[in-house]
């Protein structure tokens, strides 16, 4: 399964919505996992802790690409949305 972790943009959202350590395990299940650039830090986690972790980083515009499962803490914006592949979960 390909997921997706985007950046939170809700005003004053400090989570994410996976940790490396779960990345790890997720990785190590079969899955691949693409976090977008910067994602992480304002929850305490480096791009490079998910990469060590065996994530892939992406920008916002790819972030999506491919993604079967979208992961987030607060809902997308409408803008958001568009961006969600068809019959991603």
């Amino acid at each position: 399964m390909h997921i997706a972790v985007p950046a939170e943009t809700s005003p004053g959202e400090l989570r994410v919505a996976i940790t490396p350590d779960s990345v790890a395990r997720i990785v190590k299940a079969g899955h691949v996992i693409r976090v977008q650039r910067g994602a992480g830090e304002r929850a305490g986690f480096p791009d490079s802790a998910y990469e060590s972790a065996g994530a892939s980083l992406a920008d916002t515009a790819a972030v999506h690409d491919g993604a079967q499962l979208v992961c987030r803490v607060q809902p997308p914006s409408a803008d958001e949305i568009v961006a969600i592949p068809r019959g991603a979960v």
